[in-house]
């Protein structure tokens, strides 16, 4: 029986924690280019402009396609179809981390500080 329990024990310290809602807390340029480097990397690349206050009063960021006008000012795309990209940040074994809703892929973000939302 405590050989079954100790067994138990090893296997549970082995489980990843668990991702934990997250939001950024006092931001820095070097924070801010990390977000936007990750965004940027799960969008393949595609330039993104992001608020300074992005991810630190919430967990979810979502992103918008940017409406491309003409010199009228008249929307050439016409109507939007698709839905915004969804991101959460979370605090995985301490480390913050961006995870990208529609593909699951995780962008830790480096010289970013983040503490559970709530």
């Amino acid at each position: 029986m405590i050989s079954i329990l100790c067994a138990a024990l090893v296997m549970a310290s082995a489980l990843p924690a668990a991702d934990v809602p997250a939001r950024i807390v006092d931001p820095t340029p070097q924070s801010r280019a990390a977000l936007a480097e990750a965004v940027r990397s799960a969008l393949n690349g595609a330039p993104v402009t992001l608020a300074d206050e992005a991810l630190t009063t919430a967990s979810t960021l979502l992103i918008e396609r940017a409406v491309r006008r003409d010199a009228r000012g008249l929307r050439i795309q016409g109507r939007e179809l698709t839905p915004p990209e969804q991101f959460h940040l979370v605090q995985s074994a301490g480390a913050c981390v961006l995870v990208h809703e529609r593909t699951g892929r995780r962008f830790p973000l480096r010289d970013t500080r983040c503490v559970p939302a709530g």
